[in-house]
């Protein structure tokens, strides 16, 4: 050991310093051998090693605290007794004296992006060594000097305590007596122009809550779960061919407290649960429920990746939150955003002092309209650290599915850019192979959790999403439909009057209907940044507006494809949503609201009861036009069909406000049919016209290429639904 060593250690820039501090054993030059014990303490006055009841006192070779013991044997398990400047004298093990806890299999997996459970390996890890707890840290740096650990357990100095340097770029260190709810952060000093930043830790289970960034210490396995009868019966479902009605949800916005705080977790299980039950729905979805620094961002600019946020309590907390809806009967969804990452200096960007995680080239690893980072699929660790993430979500935290945010940014290099700002992938195209190679990969791993399935937001005609990855789709198990969503939106926007020249709108969807499987998004992007509301999109007078929110609802639950709903639009929201304010819930106070949520719920209930509306929705087999050529009059006709095809129901669907007696559709058998369900209802807000309870008899006239016929009443900007007797 050298001065310059010492120096090195002591101004915190050695990179190795496993081989000088800790017990080391020496030989004199007279070949007797003897052990020496180094430390740097520059928090101690004076120190001394204990071996047993036996003290041995340090000798400080350097001001800033660098203490020294000789020994004539190996100490074995020892402590450092310091005197500290404040008078206290305190006790503790020696971090340098223990070795190395991770696995050289675990490394070369994590090298050759193969280690799909890294988050058990890097890290914070509450654990044990040679009987002594503590903590496990490591973190993949492979461009640093040195990387050290900070944090209040040794007053943030970066030089207290540098990392052993692993293979493949890992650093790891074991720090004894830490416990849960330490914070801390990685101090990293690249190779690079002498490059240094506090990091926080990208694998860390729990952050402190905004704006503070430290990284916090979290035991994730002793919560104990409640939910082993739903996860026994998810390991056996098919959601492809079962009711998913979703309620999409911003847990910042949903309620907010009487004096506008967020609600936590528990209370969120307690009040949000118990809504979405009520209100019939089968699965939550929650916006990134990671942590995120920004609240402007939705959580869609995620920092810790592995950590629900602290701003609704701790990870136990999410927990319970999660086994709640599971013994309710309810699913969870939560978005997950392995498109990009910002560009907050504690998180991923630059994180060595190199492009880590992100291309180094702008045009590959910069996505400008977002003021984001693209992640560098290409890269091993990369791939590890995203597979990695969405299996802790899954196994750890029993989530049901993943829904995947920005799936064609990630398809394609030129998505948003002008020419000159992307570059050709190896064939001169613009698909980006090394993204679609880890989708399906994801895809591939993410299905092999029982019962688990995954959900792209694809707004491009990119074939197969939602096909196998052995039919060479990306494997997906459903796409959301925004083809579908835009051709909705823009027809009940228009004035009833209009609405006809716009006909197309209606029946195009079912052309390509059955190419994926699709979700019917009205999502928060559609409610926001001067979009308005669902209600606000309805042209006329108030009556007209809810009217025909009730037809486009009941129109979008009774086509092929899965449900989804942005939480406020079932009670008729006025305001586009504002991520700082809560819901509107006061509105219920008014009788369009309230019965405009009593529709939700019912619709809810008929879509549950009825196998035609949800056991084929990817297959032309479960739907049939019965007539779409009146355009003049805005009316439609079709079928749903279970798998039985005897099980169906018919929906007739008028979309202008005139009513119409005695309107004439053909149906496929000889009966009897009586109306089931009518958006004109009056506990609905309608003006209560239909059919009631009468039974309608078909006749022998045929009507539209069919046999028999029933007459109908179809009251104005509704849809009515008959069942055969």
């Amino acid at each position: 050991m050298t001065a310059v060593e010492i120096e090195a250690i002591v101004g915190g820039y050695h990179g190795d310093p496993f081989r000088v501090l800790g017990p080391h054993g020496v030989r004199k030059k007279e070949g007797h051998g003897r052990w020496v014990v180094r430390a740097f303490l520059p928090q101690a006055e004076s120190a001394e090693i204990i071996v047993g009841r036996s003290a041995c006192p340090m000798v400080k070779r350097h001001d800033d605290g660098f203490f020294v013991a000789a020994l004539q044997g190996d100490p074995g398990r020892y402590q450092i007794r310091a005197r500290l400047w404040d008078g206290r004298v305190t006790e503790f093990e020696d971090p340098y004296r223990f070795g190395t806890l991770i696995s050289d299999l675990d490394l070369h997996l994590h090298g050759e992006g193969t280690l799909y459970q890294a988050y058990k390996t890097l890290g914070a890890h509450v654990t044990s060594s040679d009987g002594v707890s503590g903590v496990r840290f490591a973190v993949w740096a492979p461009n640093a000097d040195v990387v050290s650990i900070a944090g209040d357990f040794n007053d943030w100095d970066i030089r207290r305590h540098p990392m052993r340097r692993r293979s493949g770029g890992v650093w790891e260190l074991f720090l004894p007596g830490l416990s849960p709810g330490v914070t801390y952060k990685y101090n990293v000093r690249s190779r690079f122009a002498g490059h240094q930043q506090l990091k926080a830790d990208p694998y860390a289970f729990y952050c402190e809550l905004p704006p503070k960034s430290a990284s916090v210490v979290w035991d994730i396995n002793r919560y104990q779960w409640n939910d082993a009868e739903w996860m026994q019966a998810r390991a056996n479902k098919d959601w492809l061919h079962a009711p998913v009605a979703i309620y999409e949800v911003h847990l910042e916005s949903w309620m907010r407290g009487p004096h506008g705080q967020f609600l936590s977790y528990r209370e969120l299980a307690l009040k949000l649960v118990q809504y979405v039950k009520h209100m019939g729905y089968t699965h939550i979805e929650l916006l990134p429920p990671m942590e995120y620094p920004f609240s402007g961002s939705w959580g869609y600019q995620v920092i810790g990746y592995f950590a629900p946020t602290s701003r609704f309590g701790n990870p136990d907390d999410f927990k319970y939150f999660v086994d709640c809806c599971h013994q309710a009967g309810i699913a969870l969804i939560i978005d997950w955003v392995p498109a990009h990452f910002p560009k907050d200096a504690h998180g991923l960007v630059f994180f060595d002092g190199t492009a880590l995680y992100e291309h180094a080239d702008w045009r590959k690893g910069e996505q400008r309209d977002w003021g984001t980072l693209l992640f560098n699929y290409g890269r091993n660790e990369v791939r590890a650290f995203l597979i990695s993430n969405a299996m802790f979500w899954l196994k750890e935290y029993h989530v049901d599915g993943l829904r995947v945010d920005a799936v064609a940014s990630m398809l394609y290099l030129d998505y948003s850019r002008r020419p000159g700002e992307w570059i050709p992938n190896q064939y001169g195209g613009n698909e980006n192979l090394e993204a679609i190679d880890f989708l399906r990969r994801f895809n591939e791993l993410t299905h092999t959790v029982p019962g688990a399935f995954t959900v792209a937001e694809e707004s491009t005609a990119f074939a197969g999403v939602s096909k196998p990855v052995y039919l060479n789709g990306l494997g997906f198990t459903m796409k959301w439909n925004m083809g579908w969503m835009h051709d909705m939106l823009d027809y009940f926007s228009r004035d009833p009057i209009y609405r006809k020249f716009a006909h197309n709108h209606i029946t195009f969807g079912l052309l390509y209907a059955f190419h994926e499987n699709f979700v019917l998004p009205i999502s928060h992007d559609e409610v926001v940044y001067g979009k308005r509301s669902l209600i606000n999109k309805m042209p006329g007078d108030e009556w007209r507006q809810f009217a025909s929110v009730r037809a486009f609802l009941a129109y979008m639950w009774a086509h092929p494809g899965k449900k989804l709903l942005f939480m406020g639009q079932e009670i008729g929201q006025r305001e586009e949503w504002n991520y700082n304010t809560g819901i509107t819930w006061e509105l219920l106070q008014f009788d369009f609201h309230r019965k405009l949520q009593t529709l939700v719920r019912e619709l809810n209930a008929l879509y549950r009861a009825n196998p035609s509306l949800y056991q084929v929705d990817f297959h032309y087999s479960g739907f049939e036009w019965i007539d779409f050529h009146d355009a003049e009059q805005s009316v439609i006709a079709f079928l749903r069909r279970a798998q039985d095809p005897k099980d169906y129901l018919l929906f007739c669907c008028n979309f202008t406000p005139v009513p119409h007696q005695g309107y004439e559709f053909g149906v496929p058998e000889e009966g009897v049919y009586q109306e089931i369900f009518n958006t004109d209802a009056e506990m609905f807000g309608g003006s209560n016209m239909g059919n009631g309870a009468s039974y309608l008899v078909s006749r022998p006239v045929p009507r539209h290429n069919r046999k028999q016929s029933i007459s109908v009443t179809l009251p104005p900007l509704a849809v009515v639904v008959f069942r055969k007797r």
